[in-house]
């Protein structure tokens, strides 16, 4: 069935005026809502029938990108001579298609200005929707800066970390997990400063190789800083992302099924699971199989190739990670990862052994990423119920 998506605006025309009446719609859009307009329909309930005039913005076949004013420019001639004209528009047959991003460490190491502005302004020539930037240090973020630079170029944020063995919230240390707190409601200051829509990561624990299994007691109180920290962001309507990953780098959350189960212990409605398919191709049997139990609790997806390199240049089956995501029907942010040598943050990237040096050529990196991405994305939609 086709989505519809109404909105009223009220348009002037009082006493007197009996030809131009026009005012400026808007509708407040997901960020991450893509919608290409197929038909427009305007009516009055003045009782007499208005020539419309519709603006460039609104013209049938034209694509536009949430949040803000989706419409603008509605112009009414009319012969109607008092009162208010009310016009109620409806967009028919709109298509939802998934945000596109890429990780900031794509682009560079670090997140002074010139940094930021080389990794956002790289981002958005490469013709994507949103970047990735990583909150390992929030106070290092300049909030106002960050927040300027994204505006200037229109893209969108998310906002990602992963804690330490110092900040380890899955820990039976009461003055660690205070730590960790302290880290991510940091965090959550800096995402909501700069306009970060999900603040996510390996937030659940320290993004390290633990020297043995968790505890019931450790996981109670992750369980409980998240639950917090749920709650908070809440109110900024920021999502809360939890990056499951392989076995080495944390020992909480590896599956989705430990994510999902982990989830119900947190019980808040704005905590997603972010399924990255570069651990997925460690700890999981396939693809297709956890995507689809995530259902729609799933809220973010990182692809990553095996290797961290290129995309298409490993051993992940990408027809069945996109099939499966078309088939849910999944409609949040896809965020392209990759790690090399080449761009390095001392900490991070030793966390994640990048020892090689997989590309030197970020833009081509990311270009390609974009495209593979954006076309695996539609030909799986073309072949819905096929699979």
């Amino acid at each position: 069935c086709p989505t519809v998506l109404p909105w009223t605006c009220v348009l002037a025309g009082g006493i007197g005026m009996s030809s131009l009446s026009s005012h400026s719609c808007s509708l407040v859009t997901s960020p991450f809502a893509k919608f290409t307009i197929a038909a427009v329909t305007i009516r009055s309930d003045a009782g007499s029938t208005p020539v419309v005039s519709v603006s460039k913005a609104m013209k049938p076949g034209s694509s536009h990108q949430g949040p803000g004013v989706l419409v603008s420019g509605v112009t009414l001639l009319s012969n109607t001579s008092e009162g208010w004209i009310e016009a109620r528009t409806r967009l028919w047959e709109v298509a939802v298609t998934n945000a596109f991003g890429v990780h900031a460490l794509v682009w560079t190491g670090g997140w002074e200005p010139e940094q930021a502005e080389f990794a956002i302004s790289r981002t958005a020539a490469a013709g994507y929707d949103l970047i990735e930037i990583p909150a390992l240090d929030p106070s290092a973020i300049d909030v106002d800066d960050t927040r300027a630079r994204l505006e200037a170029h229109g893209l969108a944020a998310t906002m990602t970390l992963g804690l330490t063995f110092a900040t380890d919230i899955n820990s039976e240390d009461t003055a660690l997990v205070a730590a960790g707190r302290e880290t991510l409601m940091s965090a959550l200051q800096v995402a909501r400063g700069v306009g970060a829509t999900h603040l996510g990561g390996v937030i659940f624990s320290a993004m390290d190789k633990y020297p043995g299994p968790g505890t019931a007691a450790a996981r109670a109180n992750s369980v409980a800083v998240i639950k917090e920290l749920a709650q908070e962001s809440a109110r900024s309507g920021i999502t809360i992302t939890l990056e499951f990953v392989n076995r080495y780098e944390s020992n909480l959350l590896n599956t989705v099924q430990q994510t999902l189960d982990y989830m119900d212990d947190v019980n808040e409605d704005n905590v997603v699971v972010h399924a990255d398919v570069y651990h997925m191709n460690i700890e999981e049997r396939g693809f297709r199989t956890p995507l689809l139990l995530a259902g729609d609790r799933l809220g973010y997806v990182h692809i990553g190739e095996s290797n961290r390199g290129y995309l298409g240049q490993g051993t992940i089956d990408f027809e069945e990670v996109f099939g499966a995501l078309a088939d849910m029907n999944y409609k949040g942010p896809i965020t392209f990862e990759s790690f090399s040598s080449a761009v390095v943050d001392q900490h991070l990237s030793n966390t994640l052994a990048v020892w090689r040096n997989l590309w030197e050529d970020s833009m081509d990196l990311g270009t390609h990423a974009r495209e593979f991405m954006a076309t695996g994305m539609e030909n799986a939609r073309a072949t819905v119920g096929s699979r």
